[in-house]
């Protein structure tokens, strides 16, 4: 296992789904930004890495050899001069905003979603910027109900083929356990995978992808079109050994 670079997806394989960044893990990320570049790609805003990601990052990590990709690729932000930058953004305009929020509340009454749950743990609706999020559930429930809601997706599939025949010019995919996450036609994670090897000017091919939902169905499954290698791991402790066995065929 020797990729050139590594790109981790963020909730269920880095860490627990919406919860902190454990430090051990912080450090073994720490120990790997040293000999190869990273990427971390996520549904979740760059906000969400804020309260996420970086509690668990050791204060010394080279952060010069970390690539974020929030909102489903759809931004990309880079270290530079002592803080994160954007590389690249790919934002809605108040127009795009306007129609993707009439379709959603259309879908949703449809198929009868449109009526909130008794207990919400936050906003339905979030906008990222550059991605417009809808968790059944509010952004902020915890794990435990999340996967109980929907765990078929048959909910929000049909949601989905709704949104997929009203809203052209956009991406949708369900996601997670409780969202729907809608970017431009073509924003995802796979564009990101392209855009990243840009970036370091490292063929796909040499680079590696490892995510809990490469799965058919799954939010990651979208990277293999690409042709990039994948390793799927069930949670955080496996990839923690994927990672090991990086670092042990780099030294």
């Amino acid at each position: 296992m020797k990729p050139d670079a590594v790109i981790f997806d963020l909730d269920g394989t880095l860490a627990v789904s919406k919860s902190p960044l454990e430090s051990d893990m912080g450090a073994l990320l720490s120990r790997l930004l040293l000999v190869k570049p990273v990427a971390v790609m996520s549904g979740g805003s760059y906000a969400q890495f804020q309260k996420q990601f970086f509690v668990g990052m050791p204060p010394f990590a080279n952060y010069k050899n970390l690539y974020l990709f929030p909102t489903s690729a759809a931004q990309c932000y880079v270290w530079k001069e002592g803080q994160w930058e954007f590389l690249y953004n790919n934002p809605f305009t108040p127009e795009e905003k306007e129609t993707i929020l009439h379709a959603l509340t259309e879908a949703l009454h449809t198929c009868g979603l449109d009526t909130p749950p008794a207990q919400l743990w936050g906003a339905q609706v979030e906008d990222r910027g550059s991605q417009i999020t809808w968790s059944a559930l509010g952004q902020q429930a915890p794990i435990e109900e999340k996967t109980l809601w929907d765990p078929d997706r048959t909910k929000r599939l049909p949601v989905q083929k709704i949104l997929f025949e009203t809203l052209k010019g956009f991406s949708v995919r369900v996601n997670a356990t409780t969202s729907i996450d809608i970017t431009r036609e073509g924003i995802n994670k796979a564009y990101g995978v392209r855009e990243f090897s840009k970036i370091i000017n490292v063929p796909v091919v040499s680079l590696l992808y490892v995510g809990d939902a490469l799965f058919p169905g799954g939010n990651d499954e979208i990277v293999k079109e690409t042709g990039i290698p994948t390793i799927q791991v069930k949670g955080p402790a496996e990839t923690m050994k994927v990672i090991e066995s990086i670092l042990t065929t780099a030294a």
